[in-house]
């Protein structure tokens, strides 16, 4: 008998059946309006969000070596790419911005010499700047300063894509619309989601990308691993092509711990602190059963879930209409089975990202979306094997 997590935000309540979320072309249309995001704002709390802003700038700058990952949604991994990302800001107060730089190593030419050690080639990206306009109207952060978590929502999956071209196809990407051997992030995705976990050990993160194609299916998930300076960032953690049961067996027993849940926003409040507890039995069959609940300090229960599923490969797929992928190096990400599906409904869900990076403890970072698709809150727990 072991146990797992799929988390839920305090302040839902589920009986069975996952909170259904939106038609994609609602969410789609609604997101690449405003977006910006329902919290009003005074002069009281102004001073707070330009030193949030701030905080979230000092948690990123720096120079990031590490690798990008891509995995399908059963959790194969499909190319590994590194990258190098230097960040740095610049203005003051409600001024101030992050500017990031993307490099992507280029593949090794075709044409090189044999023997010749041939230095690598590095394109170059330049990502979205982030302030206090783009922060709350494109990119819906949920940021946990303490902790050392965010989130953020990006319209496109540009980004994304280039590193896959630039990476993958290097000189010869001909600009074809489906390069060969090649799994490109859909045009108009739905949803692109980044969590972004930091290590508690070391200076160093994991950043995970949910993609949803625009029928409300994972069309892909993908994962920046990155340690600020020289050094290599954990060699060959993403690398290993652990069995099923090898990478489940890390998650399996009983947790607890707490969670903070923040509106999405530099202005974002905390909205509830609670106590979590989670199971997950599997019989000889390999039945699953996932039962979690969350505790608010009052002992108001505000999170009660009961499913079953049933673990394929690395796909963890549940009754109630949830999927978790296994990656390897502790890691697994969470999505709703099919968003179009549940249209009729108009209710919300949620993406989720958990990294184990020491035995027996782990950082859960999840993500709710309302019924517009717009990104309304941010959970994060901290669990220890009980």
């Amino acid at each position: 008998m072991a146990a797992i997590s799929v988390c839920a935000p305090a302040g839902w309540s589920w009986r069975g059946t996952l909170s259904p979320p939106i038609h994609p072309r609602r969410m789609y249309a609604r997101c690449e309006s405003s977006g910006a995001t329902r919290e009003t704002t005074s002069g009281s709390n102004e001073s707070m969000s330009v030193d949030n802003l701030r905080r979230f700038i000092q948690l990123n700058i720096g120079k990031w070596n590490g690798s990008f990952h891509q995995f399908d949604a059963r959790g194969n991994l499909l190319h590994r790419v590194s990258t190098k990302l230097s960040a740095s800001s610049y203005g003051e107060d409600d001024l101030i911005s992050l500017i990031q730089t993307l490099y992507i190593e280029q593949p090794h030419s075709r044409t090189s010499v044999s023997g010749y050690d041939e230095e690598p080639e590095w394109a170059e990206y330049k990502i979205k700047e982030t302030n206090m306009f783009t922060v709350d109207k494109y990119q819906q952060i949920g940021f946990f300063p303490e902790e050392k978590a965010f989130a953020l929502r990006y319209q496109t999956a540009g980004m994304l894509e280039t590193v896959l071209r630039q990476g993958v196809l290097g000189e010869d990407d001909t600009g074809e619309e489906s390069p060969k051997n090649l799994k490109l992030p859909s045009r108009r995705p739905s949803i692109v989601c980044e969590n972004c976990l930091y290590s508690r050990k070391r200076d160093a993160r994991a950043r995970a990308f949910h993609i949803m194609d625009p029928k409300g299916v994972i069309d892909m998930l993908l994962v920046f691993l990155e340690e600020r300076g020289d050094n290599l960032p954990f060699p060959s953690l993403l690398n290993d092509h652990e069995e099923s049961m090898d990478r489940i067996s890390l998650f399996l027993g009983s947790w607890k711990g707490h969670s903070i849940t923040k509106r999405s926003g530099v202005y974002g409040a905390t909205l509830a602190v609670a106590d979590s507890v989670a199971s997950l039995e599997m019989d000889d069959n390999g039945l699953l059963t996932q039962d979690v609940a969350t505790t608010t300090k009052s002992g108001e229960v505000t999170t009660n879930v009961h499913w079953t599923g049933t673990l394929s490969g690395n796909l963890l797929t549940f009754d109630g209409g949830y999927q978790l992928t296994l990656l390897p190096g502790g890691m697994y990400m969470g999505y709703p089975s099919d968003i179009a599906k549940s249209v009729a409904e108009s209710r919300s869900f949620h993406v989720e990202f958990c990294w184990l990076e020491a035995q027996g403890r782990r950082q859960r970072l999840v993500r709710t979306y309302d019924v517009e698709g717009l990104a309304v809150s941010s959970t994060y727990f901290l669990e220890t094997k009980s």
